[in-house]
């Protein structure tokens, strides 16, 4: 089974020193993508890293990434995402995998980034993020851009925040933080959420987010995008 691996903010370790979080990453290997390439061959899609350990806010890197991977400035962390874009051949999906998602996303509480913990509410998203995708744009649209963090149920309310964009190019953005993710229905049985992707000949079809039962079976689906295959 095809694997790939962003670590988020709370999986940093909170030693400042790094240790854990070189641990963690030691354990990983090549499973890790953060900053990298993973290449799937089946299926074929090139998985491309983020930062790693995000917590969102422009950027920022905490004293454990500090202490596991050195000073790394805002440009450095874009050249390193757009290298490892490189790499995928064009005629291969690319997924840019990250933690956080973009900022450009919205500024609204309910956008896919936004802040909804505090007022005014803001885009908090990964500003190394953007400025990486507009660079591997000038090469190639990213075919999808999958992250979290921003949990879908906003603090203030029982609003929900919009986890499906599709930008003017084609690119996909969704955000995958259904919290919490495993849960009882209303006959009291297990349901457990995943964020469902299918690409048919190389090309993104289709997006949903899928509730599951324990004998895998679907217990409930939103779709989110349906594209219609042309016929060569």
């Amino acid at each position: 089974m095809a694997t790939a691996v962003i670590l988020g903010n709370h999986d940093r370790g909170f030693d400042r020193t790094g240790e854990v979080l070189r641990q963690q990453l030691n354990l990983l290997g090549d499973l890790h993508c953060g900053w990298s390439l993973r290449k799937w061959h089946s299926p074929n899609i090139g998985i491309v890293g983020a930062r790693p350990c995000s917590s969102g806010g422009g950027f920022h890197l905490s004293s454990e990434v500090l202490g596991a991977f050195g000073p790394i400035t805002l440009q450095e962390s874009v050249s390193r995402i757009v290298l490892a874009a490189k790499d995928v051949p064009e005629t291969t999906p690319l997924v840019i995998l990250a933690h956080s998602g973009p900022t450009g996303l919205g500024s609204n509480a309910d956008s896919p980034c936004g802040r909804d913990w505090k007022t005014p509410p803001l885009d908090w998203g990964d500003k190394d993020l953007e400025l990486a995708i507009l660079k591997i744009r000038e090469k190639r649209v990213p075919d999808l851009v999958v992250f979290g963090h921003m949990h879908h149920s906003l603090k203030c309310g029982s609003r929900t925040r919009s986890s499906f964009v599709e930008d003017r190019w084609g690119t996909v953005y969704l955000n995958a933080a259904c919290v919490p993710r495993r849960v009882r229905d209303s006959q009291g049985k297990n349901i457990t959420h995943l964020s469902w992707v299918e690409f048919v000949d190389g090309n993104l079809n289709s997006v949903s987010h899928r509730w599951y039962r324990d004998d895998a079976s679907i217990a409930s689906e939103q779709l989110l995008l349906r594209r219609s295959l042309s016929k060569t």
